[in-house]
């Protein structure tokens, strides 16, 4: 950062089979570690499925915004629009307005949004309410975790890159991009164990277990996750209201 002048990239959709699918931490696959709320693998039924091949950019978002996004209840679920309306919200965490442009405050300080990075800060309200907008959907937790098994987890900007912000797909790519760093991407799953899912014993176990309440699972990772820790199975988990995040979406839809 600052951002390179880039080319956008249309956005596409990749479609996946239904089927019989495996979920979970997969010993070798996803590295020596795992935190107990991976565990344990299990199978799951799909329907078939489309992901767009890359994240929603702060442009798209500003076209949800002066389309008026924030002020469609028909967009938002109804405690999502109760959230909206109690906040007076009208754009994103760390945004603001002057003379019909918008900024952002960053970690670089405030800068002009660049339209084709992916627009992060974003509740679960908020990309829910985008998606429907669009005339799509968020993933739920398996779709994205089938998507993603056999990408390589550790290309992506992590913090290493030491940008400490999200940045614009750069090139072309046959498949899924920026699946994994940048922003961590809300699914439309709830957080809840998997089915024969036991606590493990002391902190990890009184971490995950006891917030499996009234929470939406992120994945993927952000610009400020360490590579080494994240795998396709690992799942980040925040309240549908919180927006500090580096938190984004990609597009669902069903086929």
């Amino acid at each position: 950062w600052p951002l390179a002048t880039v080319q956008p990239q249309a956005l596409a959709w990749h479609a996946f089979d239904g089927g019989l699918h495996s979920m979970g931490y997969q010993i070798g696959e996803d590295g020596d570690f795992c935190f107990d709320n991976e565990t344990p693998s299990h199978r799951v039924w799909l329907q078939p499925f489309e992901l767009a091949n890359r994240l929603v950019t702060y442009g798209e978002y500003t076209e949800f915004m002066r389309d008026g996004g924030y002020t469609r209840p028909a967009l938002w679920l109804s405690v999502g629009w109760d959230w909206v309306q109690s906040g007076q919200r009208r754009m994103p965490l760390y945004w603001r307005e002057d003379g019909g442009e918008y900024f952002n405050f960053t970690l670089h300080g405030d800068v002009l949004i660049d339209p084709h990075t992916p627009v992060c800060h974003l509740s679960y309200f908020e990309a829910d309410a985008y998606a429907r907008w669009a005339g799509a959907r968020l993933p739920t937790e398996p779709e994205w975790e089938h998507a993603a098994r056999g990408l390589r987890s550790q290309q992506g900007n992590f913090v290493e890159s030491r940008a400490f912000h999200p940045v614009p797909l750069r090139r072309a790519t046959p498949g899924l991009g920026q699946m994994y760093g940048d922003v961590w991407e809300w699914t439309a799953s709830n957080y809840n164990p998997y089915p024969g899912y036991q606590p493990w014993a002391g902190a990890v176990g009184e971490y995950n277990g006891k917030f499996m309440c009234n929470q939406f699972v992120l994945r993927g990772g952000s610009c400020a996750t360490p590579q080494s820790h994240i795998r396709a199975s690992y799942r980040n988990f925040f309240p549908p209201d919180a927006q500090w995040q580096f938190s984004g979406l990609r597009l669902a839809r069903d086929v």
